[in-house]
């Protein structure tokens, strides 16, 4: 048996790509999978279907990661139903490509307040339970662009910069209370985010790639359940990069 049997997971934003693709993964390890979105219904019980179907178990939670209070009711409703929060995975993200003389105050709330308000929102409400029961792991979805900046996504890198430090500062804190924070920084993935890029924009990517081709979300996926399991036990406070070599 899997040592994610029996494990509550909970995924902020899986309803679709990357983070549905991480709900799946750990469904196949026998993990029990709370799925969290904001507004898509129809998805999200897609999500929950797929992962009964292959024999797992899926808890719907709609809410908001950019509000404090709704993050900090979601994480007492699962409390209050499950008892515990072993796996917490911080997916949810959005984006928006301009030319940083173009973008809006309102851009950078909308931005920073989901990608990183919204990290900050979950974790703080999910880890004094962790921190109760001396155990938990904290992965965080970042992104290559967090590292080394992209042109025309400004506040998406700074965002996802912003998780990288988090990441680290906060696995330094609560490795002593054995609570391990580590993130993920994917390249180029196929997911409906990059639907925005022309045909010629997403073969130019490519060509850009050393592996020649965008990454796939289960990749994403297969890492995230790397990062859960004691095969990782003594990484923390890691932004490992999974983006054929972009960068």
């Amino acid at each position: 048996m899997s040592d994610l049997g029996g494990k509550v997971v909970l995924i902020s934003g899986s309803s679709r790509g990357i983070g549905k693709a991480i709900a799946l993964a750990f469904a196949k390890e026998n993990a029990t999978i709370i799925i969290n979105y904001k507004s898509s219904d129809n998805k999200a019980d897609e999500v929950k279907k797929e992962i009964e179907s292959i024999g797992g178990y899926a808890h719907l939670l709609k809410g908001d990661v950019s509000s404090y209070e709704q993050c900090k009711s979601m994480v007492q409703d699962i409390i209050k139903k499950f008892g515990k929060i072993d796996v917490l995975v911080n997916n949810a993200a959005v984006s928006k490509i301009d030319v940083f003389s173009f973008c809006t105050e309102e851009t950078w709330d909308y931005i920073i307040g989901t990608n990183l308000k919204g990290v900050f929102n979950l974790t703080h409400n999910v880890v004094k339970y962790m921190v109760d029961k001396k155990e938990g792991c904290i992965i965080n979805i970042s992104s290559m662009w967090g590292e080394v900046g992209a042109a025309c996504e400004v506040i998406y890198s700074t965002s996802k910069g912003g998780i990288n430090a988090f990441t680290k500062a906060l696995g330094k804190e609560l490795a002593p209370s054995g609570i391990r924070v580590n993130a993920i920084s994917p390249g180029v993935i196929d997911t409906e985010m990059n639907n925005c890029l022309s045909k010629e924009d997403k073969e130019s990517l490519e060509e850009e790639i050393p592996m020649n081709r965008m990454g796939m979300p289960e990749e994403i996926g297969k890492v995230a359940v790397f990062l859960a399991k004691e095969d990782s036990s003594y990484m923390t406070g890691q932004v490992l990069r999974v983006d054929g070599g972009f960068i």
